[in-house]
């Protein structure tokens, strides 16, 4: 059955996924927690959005699970997936901006799988130091935070593989790693292959992080195609945001991963964002966490000023395209007979020219179907 979702690009639906059963170690999930506490709700409102908070899904917390070596923790992991898609699907369907604070890279399985309720074809921006396309037959460490991408697009363990329902979540060519600067030999194999589109951080750094983003928003083809978009924080550089689970010094300034973030966040088919790898026990001053929300307010204030443009734009348009008021004659100079007969003339013409209100001002009017479509992550050593 066909489900209509007006867009609503002032409007942001937040929900707290706390874990860091796929991570690295312990901690990534009091990143909601903290975020929150940082002032990020208040500070969204103060920009000028409307936010629904869904609260938090129940943690799902790190374990080295020794009798699992190769998939570490599936069931946790698994079992939060479940809960997150559950908040997802009812966030995609109000129309809002879905924020997911995640603790670890794997929930964006569970924001996609929302996603995937009422869009049968998604684009996905992977914006992350790390690809993240290791397999259980690949993986150095056994943690799935270093498989998300790869089991996205259908190869790994088959609980999250098929956590969709069927096989990909996301196809091959329509992923897109922005930022990457880590990679594993097997993975460095995967995309001599692969269609997965990338984007190093050298790249970045050499084009220029607005114009990197702009080209990598036409290679996702997102002016035709709704899209989410996973921001590992990791990717910046440890020499500004430590306080995650696996930092390092080069890669991306946190500049550079502002810029691209406001072009990407700007973007109107932008369906949903995911935020990972802040582990709050790095942060004992609160200062990464203050940083990362006045990257996450100032991203998406672009979102607003981008809505304001479109909102003017389209009543400078209707105003130009609207039919010029009819005179009416002075009564003095009609017989009566005449002037009822212009008043109900009149009125026939109000009924047949009322249009109903644009919900354009808002959003964009989207009409998905629920039924599924028919139709390959680097971790550090």
């Amino acid at each position: 059955m066909a489900v209509k979702i007006v867009r609503q690009p002032k409007k942001i639906a937040l929900i707290g996924a706390p874990s860091s059963a796929a991570a690295f170690q312990a901690g990534s999930e009091k990143a909601p927690a903290a975020l929150r506490a940082a002032g990020l709700v208040d500070r969204l409102k103060a920009a000028g959005f409307e936010v629904h908070d869904y609260g938090d899904c129940p943690q799902r917390l790190f374990a080295d699970d020794d009798e699992h070596r190769r998939a570490r923790n599936l069931p946790a992991i698994v079992a939060g997936l479940n809960d997150l898609k559950l908040h997802a699907e009812t966030a995609m369907k109000s129309g809002a901006l879905v924020l997911v604070l995640a603790g670890d890279c794997a929930q964006s399985i569970g924001l996609l799988t929302g996603a995937r309720r009422y869009y049968k074809h998604l684009n996905l921006i992977w914006f992350d130091r790390d690809a993240d396309l290791n397999t259980p037959a690949t993986t150095p460490s056994g943690r799935i935070d270093g498989m998300v991408v790869a089991h996205i697009v259908g190869r790994g363990a088959p609980e999250l593989v098929r956590f969709w329902g069927e096989t990909p979540l996301v196809r091959e060519p329509d992923v897109l790693l922005y930022g990457i600067s880590r990679l594993d030999p097997p993975e460095q194999e995967v995309l001599s292959k692969s269609p997965l589109r990338h984007v190093t951080a050298e790249q970045i750094a050499a084009k220029g992080a607005e114009k990197s983003a702009s080209d990598a928003l036409m290679q996702s083809h997102a002016d035709t195609r709704d899209f989410v978009l996973h921001l590992d924080l990791d990717v910046i550089s440890s020499d500004e945001l430590g306080a995650v689970n696996v930092p390092a010094s080069g890669g991306l300034s946190l500049a550079e991963v502002r810029d691209s973030l406001k072009k990407f966040a700007a973007h109107k088919n932008l369906l949903g964002l995911d935020i990972a790898q802040f582990n709050p026990d790095k942060d004992a001053d609160g200062s990464a966490a203050k940083k990362i929300v006045e990257l996450l307010v100032e991203a998406l204030s672009a979102r607003l000023a981008a809505a304001d443009s479109i909102e003017q734009a389209e009543t400078a348009t209707s105003a130009q395209t609207a039919p010029p008021a009819q005179p009416e004659a002075p009564l003095h100079e009609v017989p009566q007979p005449e002037v009822a007969q212009h008043e109900e003339s009149t009125a026939a013409f109000a009924a047949e020219s009322e249009e109903p209100v644009s919900t354009e001002a808002q959003g964009v009017e989207h009409e998905s179907g629920s039924a599924p479509e028919s139709d390959a992550s680097s971790e550090p050593a």
